[in-house]
């Protein structure tokens, strides 16, 4: 795949179809999660938060996504709005049907369900009718073609790339214009990495679905994302498109380059000032 930054077919708006301003996020009313994260997602394109395990990467989707209250996290500051309108209130489920679908880090399936019902499950949201619901089911077996191949075999017994293809296509069942994906190459040989990730792309160029991808392999997610963040303990410290960043001689030592056993935070106290030239 060329490392050159892909352009975006479907040419945003002014107005992003996902914002964040100044969000702020505690667990359980004491543990800082998020410290005036602001962020934008304009629609047809795909947005990658790098950052390290606990850089608050999973906290800005599930903010994002309404699910923090399964953690008892909660948004205590800042404003999150999707087309303009505030999503303050709504429920999760309201969420995926006005076209935000996530897909959780983990590759959560129902073990004991084959691939197709596991599929199955993440169209009904919409309560489609027969024939929507069985092109859907296509479109998903078009883009992950392993699925339609072992569509009968209980989620369970399929391999890690699969049952990331299932939590995948399961959130693409629902027809979303933005889809939360939370770490889709953690544990996965290269081999299958590459291929989730091609099937994001062509979603997004083909489909105009637009994603928010919160990964730690930076190599990969600056490959297919048009413009990305930085997360360090919850603040972003550094954007940019993925051309800027691939450029930054501190980005390639921290995360594309250098990872001997010294290899200092990607921030710290004396250089903190340095990386508040987030660019706009």
């Amino acid at each position: 795949m060329s490392a050159a930054q892909p352009e975006t077919p479907h040419a945003p708006s002014e107005q992003p179809l996902l914002a964040l301003t100044d969000v702020e996020v505690l667990y359980e009313r004491v543990i800082v999660g998020l410290r005036g994260v602001t962020l934008a997602v304009p629609a047809g394109s795909i947005v990658a938060l790098l950052g390290a395990n606990g850089a608050g990467k999973t906290t800005t989707l599930k903010a994002a996504s309404q699910l923090l209250a399964t953690e008892r996290g909660e948004v205590v500051a800042g404003r999150i709005h999707l087309d303009g309108d505030s999503t303050a209130g709504l429920a999760p489920n309201q969420l995926v049907e006005r076209g935000v679908s996530q897909v959780l880090e983990g590759r959560h399936c129902f073990s004991h369900l084959t691939v197709e019902e596991n599929l199955l499950l993440g169209g009904f949201v919409r309560k489609p009718g027969r024939g929507e619901l069985a092109a859907a089911l296509e479109r998903v077996y078009t883009r992950f073609p392993r699925l339609r191949h072992c569509r009968r075999r209980q989620a369970g017994y399929t391999s890690g790339g699969e049952q990331q293809m299932v939590a995948i296509g399961r959130a693409l069942m629902a027809s979303p214009r933005l889809v939360l994906l939370d770490e889709p190459s953690m544990g996965l040989a290269p081999i299958v990495v590459q291929e989730i990730f091609d099937g994001v792309r062509e979603l997004n160029e083909r489909d105009g679905v637009s994603f928010l991808l919160a990964e730690q392999n930076a190599t990969v997610a600056l490959r297919v994302a048009h413009h990305s963040y930085v997360l360090e303990n919850g603040r972003i410290v550094l954007q940019g498109t993925a051309d800027e960043l691939r450029a930054r001689d501190d980005v390639q030592r921290f995360y594309l380059g250098d990872s001997g056993s010294d290899r200092q935070p990607f921030i710290d106290p004396h250089r903190a000032r340095r990386f508040e030239e987030v660019t706009a």
